[in-house]
C-alpha cells in the first residue's frame, strides 16, 4: 500500500499535504479500499470553517456513509468538482485527481499532531484486518 511520504497522516485515514499556510485534504488508499466503491462525495462548502477532527466531508460508498475528518482546522479555500461528475477519483487516484478540498490554516502548528508516512504505515499494519 503507498503513503507517500510528503503527507501526513491521521489516525481516521485522511492524509494532508502542507505548503506554506495551505492544506490539500484527502483519503489514504487505505481508506478508499475499506470504503470501496464510492458512489456519492459531500464536500465541505467554499470558505466553510473547519475544525480539526471534526467532520468536514462524507463520502458515500455501495457500502455506507463514512464522514471525513478535517486533519488541520482552517478555511475551506477549493473543493474538487471533478468528484460531483466522478466519485470514483477517490478509488482511482487517492493522492492525485481524488483528493478532496483544500484548506487555509488557521494553526500550522497542528500538524505536529498528524502521523508520519511511517507512523501511519506502522498503525495501518498494526489494524485488524476484515
Amino acid at each position: 500500500m503507498d503513503f507517500p511520504e510528503n503527507l501526513r497522516y491521521t489516525k481516521t485515514h485522511e492524509w494532508i499535504a502542507v505548503q506554506g499556510n495551505k492544506g490539500k485534504v484527502g483519503v489514504t488508499s487505505y481508506a478508499q479500499q475499506e470504503i470501496s466503491d464510492v458512489v456519492f462525495v459531500e464536500l465541505p462548502k467554499k470558505d466553510q470553517a473547519v475544525q480539526q477532527a471534526k467532520t468536514a466531508a462524507v463520502v458515500e460508498s455501495v457500502k455506507a456513509a463514512f464522514d471525513i475528518y478535517a486533519p488541520m482546522s482552517g478555511k475551506v479555500t477549493n473543493t474538487n468538482k471533478a468528484l460531483e461528475a466522478n466519485p470514483g477519483l477517490i478509488n482511482q487516484s487517492p493522492y492525485g485527481d481524488g483528493w478532496l478540498f483544500e484548506i487555509e490554516l488557521a494553526n500550522a502548528g497542528e500538524v505536529n499532531a498528524l502521523m508520519t508516512a511511517q507512523q501511519y504505515r506502522d498503525t495501518v499494519q498494526q489494524a485488524p484486518k476484515h
